[in-house]
């Protein structure tokens, strides 16, 4: 539902992140200060303690722009979820979450525990008609352009109905984020050979075949070695390959940057190419780093829901907000909507 006059307001869940409220705040400032985000802000946690914060970064952000929902407890990383929104309801993450469920705000950011985050959004807002689990997307770099990844974590065991509908979720979530007018949809296998993959796969292709070029634009299987070359848009599988896929690349980027730098210092010869080509690796690692695409939407439900990395940096947190803005303005929870009625009436 796209915020009335181009009016965007996010709550966020300021007491979530593993670096503290100060990160947040300087995410937020980053924010407006440099990627020239036009949002109001409701910020929920403690009111004292981040009024200090905005003192003390001197902030040139308009007043009026900036709202405080006090909320005096915090949900912890290592909590269980639903005890947690049991015994916590005045805890930042959930205020957060009863700002959007009020209407008062267009979606929410956090950093915050991951299960919580899910459970609050799933009781408090509820799915979609017509989605059987919300699923996580998140956008991930390659060779010639970014795609969505979907399911990262939110649904380890999944039916064919929900690849599908993460196939809707994350083509929807491409046209918002990343521009796309028809995203080219891919599942991720082990084979592209007809028959090649389990039950699963097999049983999600032929269905994806029945609403291709009706609701999505679905192109067919890749491997795991097609996906950083750029051609697809969006990489559809279940929560427990997309979390291992996820992590596993991060892991790797990060080796391979750790990799390079010990290198170019083995000699002095290295080094001296390594300053005459600095400009280049800046933009490498600019190009690679996953705090351009930090936010990953919590698609499928009846609001916007966005989760960042507990460990996310300033940049990191300014670009899920920018992220947030971006789905809001795109219709993107209506647009959802209309394409699962109809996979209801193909399938």
């Amino acid at each position: 539902m796209r915020a009335p006059d181009g009016k965007c307001t996010i709550a966020v869940d300021v007491m979530g992140s593993d670096l503290g409220p100060t990160e947040f705040i300087r995410g937020l400032l980053y924010a407006t200060e440099e990627l020239k985000l036009d949002c109001d802000f409701t910020l929920c946690g403690k009111g004292r303690l981040i009024e200090r914060l905005l003192k003390v970064r001197k902030s040139s952000i308009d007043p009026a722009k900036i709202s405080i929902h006090d909320a005096s407890e915090v949900v912890g990383m290592d909590e269980k979820p639903i005890q947690a929104l049991r015994k916590k309801k005045d805890s930042s993450m959930v205020q957060a979450i009863e700002q959007l469920r009020a209407g008062k705000a267009d979606a929410v950011v956090s950093c915050g525990n991951t299960g919580a985050l899910m459970a609050g959004g799933t009781l408090r807002l509820r799915p979609l008609d017509g989605v059987d689990r919300p699923a996580l997307g998140i956008i991930i770099p390659s060779r010639r352009k970014p795609f969505v990844l979907i399911d990262v974590g939110a649904n380890p065991e999944s039916t064919a109905l929900n690849l599908v509908q993460n196939a809707v979720l994350g083509a929807n979530y491409a046209k918002a984020a990343l521009g796309c007018t028809s995203p080219r949809v891919a599942l991720l296998t082990i084979g592209t050979e007809e028959g090649k993959g389990n039950s699963l796969i097999n049983a999600t292709h032929m269905d994806l075949q029945k609403i291709n070029n009706k609701v999505i634009n679905y192109v067919g299987p890749i491997e795991g070695f097609q996906l950083f070359e750029g051609d697809v848009d969006v990489v559809v599988c279940d929560g427990f390959v997309g979390n291992i896929v996820l992590k596993s690349s991060e892991a790797l980027f990060g080796f391979i940057g750790d990799t390079i730098k010990q290198e170019l210092v083995r000699n002095p010869k290295r080094i001296l190419g390594a300053a005459l080509s600095k400009s280049a690796f800046r933009d490498m690692k600019e190009r690679l780093s996953p705090d351009q695409h930090a936010g990953a939407p919590l698609l499928g439900l009846k609001g916007n829901i966005l989760k960042s990395h507990g460990s996310s940096n300033y940049i990191a947190i300014a670009n899920a907000l920018r992220i947030a803005r971006e789905v809001v303005m795109h219709d993107m929870i209506d647009s959802i909507g209309s394409d699962i009625n109809q996979v209801g009436d193909l399938i």
